[in-house]
């Protein structure tokens, strides 16, 4: 199934929530609609759904029409799966009658299902790791077990698009984990597209074949996981996925050097994004930097404000000329509050292609 999104506005009263969005999705794809609260990914889902038509533009799916503000095909007419952040599990059935219920009444369910639903529920149940639980009602599971019976029902009719809602937000960060896996796995062996709403990165950069990222209203950037964090094309991108440093300088031509350090401090920006060079910016991850106490011929100094003990690695807060820089080092670095260190990229994992040339 591949959708096409084609300039699609969305109106609440005097609230614009989508401004003209552009989108395709390709059958057998996992996008991931990354943003912030209030910044329309759930509106574009449920647009996606049928619950609602947009103000202005077109939805087709599979090139047919089934949304504009003349036409709406409800969802139940829509080959389509649905997991709600909620889990919306009805309290009066068990979890076989959860999966075996779309088996029954989905429009698109295949003859051969249909004929034996009772195969389809254990195969799926089998998927999810919930076939030792197929007599509990709801209230006899936990959190990562209803989402589990909530992703067997929406996948046991086998749509051919599969939409959820920030599934895992309610769920503790050992299971978030865990449901991680469960979904890529879900979608590798059912082959169905998958839109997944979501304002954890971590979610998106894991899991999605491409992320949507998305800021009031519109797409400020689509691409891999690899192009989104390597390669933020705006301030918002770059703040929002990997909470880069925007270090400030001067540019000429596709060569930076940072206000912070001196002339001989030059760093190659071929990959970096034309908005930043105009603005006179320079994304750089917190990784790619490191830190020393010995002094280097390219090194910028800095003073450490914060530290963040974070296990694998501690994350440090400096100070950089009046600029507020964060850098992530190894998990043995010992540095200490107000301490002047030396920061230089760190040419070996750099994912921008930053160097320092003398």
């Amino acid at each position: 199934m591949s959708i096409k999104v084609t300039n699609v506005k969305m109106n609440y009263k005097n609230f614009t929530a989508l401004k003209s969005i552009n989108l395709t999705i390709h059958s057998g794809e996992f996008v991931a609609i990354l943003g912030p609260s209030g910044c329309g990914k759930t509106t574009l889902l449920r647009l996606l759904a049928g619950f609602s038509k947009p103000t202005e533009g077109t939805i087709f799916i599979d090139d047919e029409e089934c949304g504009s503000s003349n036409k709406l095909v409800p969802p139940e007419k829509r080959n389509i799966g649905m997991v709600f952040q909620s889990f919306a599990l009805w309290p009066h059935m068990n979890v076989r009658e959860h999966v075996k219920f779309p088996l029954l009444h989905h429009k698109f369910v295949s003859e051969t299902l249909k004929k034996n639903p009772n195969s389809r529920v254990n195969k799926v149940l089998d998927i999810v790791g919930m076939k030792s639980f197929v007599n509990r009602m709801p209230h006899e599971l936990s959190g990562g077990q209803k989402q589990r019976v909530a992703l067997a029902r929406a996948i046991a009719p086998q749509p051919q698009l599969l939409l959820m809602d920030e599934p895992l937000s309610s769920l503790d960060a050992e299971l978030r984990m865990e449901m991680r896996r469960e979904i890529i796995n879900i979608h590798q062996t059912t082959k169905s597209a998958i839109v997944y709403v979501t304002h954890d990165q971590s979610e998106a950069l894991a899991m999605a074949d491409r992320i949507v990222v998305m800021n009031n209203g519109t797409i400020e950037q689509i691409g891999t996981p690899k192009e989104i964090y390597c390669y933020p094309k705006t301030e918002f991108v770059a703040s929002f996925v990997g909470k880069a440093n925007l270090v400030s300088g001067k540019w000429k031509g596709n060569t930076f050097t940072p206000t912070a350090g001196s002339c001989f401090n030059k760093w190659d920006g071929t990959k970096v994004s034309q908005i930043f060079k105009d603005k006179n910016l320079y994304p750089v991850r917190p990784e790619q930097f490191t830190l020393s106490k010995e002094v280097t011929g390219n090194g910028i100094i800095g003073t450490i404000q914060s530290i963040q003990y974070q296990g694998k690695e501690v994350h440090y807060t400096l100070d950089v000329f009046s600029e507020e820089w964060v850098v992530h080092d190894r998990f043995f670095s010992n540095y200490s509050i107000g301490e002047r260190v030396y920061i230089t990229p760190d040419t070996v994992q750099s994912t921008l292609n930053m160097v320092v040339v003398k």
